[in-house]
């Protein structure tokens, strides 16, 4: 693969023109995961932490055969164990591999606010430039398949880069190239006739493949439909508290509602005033800019009209 592949196609939080943004993207490398042939042996995982240099974790132990409950930040690549029971009482192994879908839409870019944290390159794979991450993890929160992972040690956030530095020296990913049943490999996609039809992306106990338009094309045995549930189905995971979010929230929506009414309060009235024939005082410059505020919350909010919102930045009544 040229570096030719590498060139950008879309930039997170970027305003300028973009490398690569009229590119006429016909084609898109991907992966295919075959789990009717995944033995569970595990050695994608292990190459993918050894070739991206990842630090080992201790892995965790919930009476399956599965190395961690989920991803992690120094996890991009997990086998997922799932026994169902035959009729017949026998025991058998669902294979799934979570891992980043790179998809066609990704949610991660559209989510972060960071300049050039995330790119989206021409060939498809969508990378994370940590030098540029701020940390905020809207990108953990708006990937369906939760595979970006918040670094705690560094700040950043990490994920599958589908080591596309292999691809352009002609190599395979660390995990194709270390599974003995190659059961994943890396094809090319018609980008066009994907975006119509992505059924093949569709897999049980995984989000909905429209969401993002996911590009990785999963096989599954037949009977897993009737075994496996959707991920996304009845289940909400609640976030930690996000302060800074809620303070810039509330304070954005302040200014931009006190913006929006401020003709009204260009003219305040002087001293005491008749108001609907009923006394009231000016209020003081030093109160203007509270009550603006606050008055510009609710017209955020819609809980004032253009007359209300008059009066409430204009006047305080009270008896003279």
């Amino acid at each position: 693969m040229s570096q030719a592949a590498l060139r950008i196609q879309k930039i997170s939080g970027h305003a300028g023109s973009v490398p690569g943004e009229d590119t006429q993207r016909e084609f898109t490398v991907c992966k295919l995961i075959d789990t009717t042939t995944c033995i569970g042996c595990k050695a994608c995982e292990v190459a993918c932490v050894e070739w991206n240099d990842l630090p080992f974790s201790p892995t965790t132990f919930d009476n399956t055969y599965q190395t961690m409950p989920t991803t992690e930040w120094n996890y991009w690549n997990l086998i997922k164990f799932n026994e169902h029971q035959r009729e017949d009482g026998t025991l058998q192994w669902l294979m799934r591999k979570d891992q980043c879908m790179h998809c066609e839409d990704p949610g991660c870019l559209r989510a972060c606010p960071a300049d050039g944290a995330i790119v989206q390159y021409t060939n498809g794979i969508v990378d994370f430039q940590q030098e540029n991450c701020i940390g905020c993890q809207y990108c953990v929160w708006n990937c369906p398949y939760s595979v970006p992972q918040f670094n705690p040690e560094r700040g950043v956030v990490g994920k599958c880069d589908m080591c596309h530095g292999r691809l352009t020296d002609g190599l395979e990913p660390a995990c194709v190239n270390a599974c003995p049943e190659a059961a994943i490999e890396i094809e090319i996609v018609d980008t066009t006739a994907w975006r119509i039809d992505y059924a093949a992306a569709e897999s049980p106990g995984m989000p909905a493949a429209g969401l993002t338009i996911s590009t990785t094309r999963i096989t599954q045995p037949h009977q897993s439909t009737a075994v496996l549930e959707r991920v996304d189905a009845g289940r909400i995971h609640p976030e930690h508290a996000h302060l800074s979010l809620v303070f810039m929230t509330t304070l954005i929506q302040a200014v931009t509602g006190a913006l929006a009414a401020l003709p009204a309060a260009r003219d305040f009235p002087v001293d005491v005033v008749d108001v609907d024939d009923e006394p009231a005082v000016r209020v003081r410059y030093g109160h203007k800019i509270p009550v603006l505020l606050f008055a510009g919350e609710l017209v955020c909010h819609g809980h004032l009209d253009a007359e209300e919102v008059h009066k409430a930045l204009a006047y305080h009544r009270r008896p003279v």
